[in-house]
Parts: C-alpha cells; sequence; structure tokens
C-alpha cells in the first residue's frame, strides 16, 4: 500500500512538472513609472502550432492587464471571471480595482481549484493609491509572488530571463522598457519552439492601458 502511494506521488511531481512547461513565453517588467507586459502570440497542441494569433494578452480594467500561460480554455476562464469580477468591485466602490486586488482575486480562483485549472498568469498594473507599478506573478497552485523588478512564465522564459537579468535597470524608461521585453521575446522566439510568431505588448501607467501596436 505505501509503495502505490509512493508511486502515485511521483506521477503526480511528474505531472505537475509537466504542468509548468507550458509552450509560451509570458514577460512582465517595472520601469520607471508602471510597468511593460507582453507574450508571443503562438498557441501549440503538443508540438503541433494551434494557432499564429493566439490571444494571451488581456487588458482586465483600466489599469491592469493579465498574460496567460497553460491550458488556452482553463485560462480564458480566469480572465472572464477576473474581468466580470473586477467590473463588480469597480461598480460597488465607485473606483478601478488595485492590481493587488485583481492579483489576489487570480490567487484565490487557482488556489481553489488546486491545479485543477493549468494556468499560470502574470498580473501587471499601476496602483493610483501608490502611484507606482505592480508587478504579480500567480501559479496553477495559487502561490502569488509580488516582483519589484521582472517576471517570466512559459517554457520559452528560461531564455527571456537570460537577456531580463543582463539588461534590467531600475527606473528604466518606457521606451527602453518596450525595447527590452521585444529583445526578451525575440530571444525565446529563437530558441523556443513553443515561442512564435507576433509580439502582444502593452504599457501601464498613470495614463492607463495602452496597446503597443
Amino acid at each position: 500500500m505505501m509503495e502505490n502511494n509512493f508511486n502515485k506521488k511521483q506521477i503526480d511531481h511528474q505531472q505537475y512538472e509537466k504542468m509548468l512547461q507550458t509552450g509560451t513565453t509570458t514577460v512582465g517588467i517595472m520601469i520607471k513609472d508602471g510597468v511593460v507586459v507582453a507574450t508571443d502570440s503562438q498557441a501549440t497542441a503538443g508540438t503541433f502550432v494551434a494557432s499564429k494569433q493566439a490571444q494571451k494578452l488581456f487588458e482586465i480594467n483600466k489599469y491592469t492587464a493579465a498574460t496567460i500561460a497553460g491550458g488556452v480554455a482553463d485560462c480564458q476562464y480566469v480572465v472572464n471571471q477576473l474581468r466580470a469580477l473586477s467590473r463588480l468591485k469597480e461598480i460597488e466602490d465607485g473606483e478601478t480595482p488595485e492590481p493587488k486586488y485583481v492579483a489576489s482575486l487570480c490567487r484565490n480562483i487557482l488556489f481553489s481549484g488546486r491545479s485543477f485549472f493549468v494556468s499560470m498568469m502574470i498580473i501587471g498594473g499601476y496602483s493610483l493609491k501608490e502611484k507606482s507599478g505592480k508587478l504579480y506573478g500567480i501559479d496553477l497552485l495559487g502561490t502569488l509572488y509580488e516582483e519589484d523588478s521582472y517576471l517570466s512564465f512559459g517554457s520559452g522564459s528560461p531564455f527571456s530571463l537570460g537577456v531580463l537579468e543582463a539588461d534590467w535597470k531600475v527606473n528604466v524608461t518606457k521606451a527602453k522598457g518596450i525595447e527590452l521585453v521585444k529583445t526578451a521575446i525575440t530571444s525565446s522566439r529563437e530558441r523556443d519552439a513553443g515561442s512564435g510568431f507576433e509580439l502582444q505588448i502593452c504599457t501601464i501607467d498613470k495614463a492607463g492601458f495602452t496597446k503597443v501596436e
């Protein structure tokens, strides 16, 4: 009986590691007056490229955005929940919810599922109360990370993190921040089979969510 339990734990651990190796690259970085959040646009089904124009960057509210990595259906469900709950909070309070509130919602949804939702998300935004950018990472078990520099999730993240580790600086400007995430994700697209095609980029500062064309 003990042997069976041990084997089950081994299998669960292997499945967890496989879930973390999602075929994508998502990046979020802190800049001088906000954040830059970005991702590639390739969606894979195993080794097959299912879509070259998959939406992986979402505006949750005027001051918060999210990227997705993992099962597309799971991630879309979580994003829809975040948008709806954020809107309800905005109606109740008469003001846009803080990025931390959205990150906490995301954490609660994923924690309540405890790996039921195969989803890893970066939540980036601008806090009107603290007048600064905010960057959070949430994994499929509901673990919440708050970063003051940069984050990257997905199979291409080791390559992006190498670029960010070398080139990110405190108080980097918006223009240089955009170029940095372009370089980081391009590095992943060059070396990671799960990442590719177009970039989806946004900035969030005191003026709100802005899509970078």
